[in-house]
């Protein structure tokens, strides 16, 4: 079954985070992922505000979770862990 990645950020460093998302992107293509949102607008409605909201759609769980864990993916992220606040999760759909 298919599966969501959904991240939510707080950039805390643009120069250092902009090396994060020059990465990250092919990673995750190259992993099967294609974007459904990505730092659109969004409606905080409960829990913390993240401003920067990402989603990505994956075949499967363990295709989202080989991505996060790849090399490649792993060095765009080493960029990210501290210029960022976020919280990444894979979710299974029902579709």
């Amino acid at each position: 079954m298919p599966a969501l990645w959904i991240a939510h950020v707080t950039v805390t460093d643009e120069e250092a985070y902009g090396k994060y998302a020059k990465l990250a992107g092919p990673a995750i293509a190259k992993h099967g992922g294609r974007f459904l949102a990505r730092a659109g607008r969004y409606v905080q409605l409960e829990g913390k505000e993240r401003p920067r909201n990402v989603v990505a759609m994956f075949d499967s769980v363990e295709a989202a979770e080989a991505c996060y864990h790849s090399a490649e993916y792993q060095e765009a992220l080493s960029h990210a862990r501290d210029a960022s606040e976020r919280e990444l999760l894979i979710v299974e759909t029902t579709e």
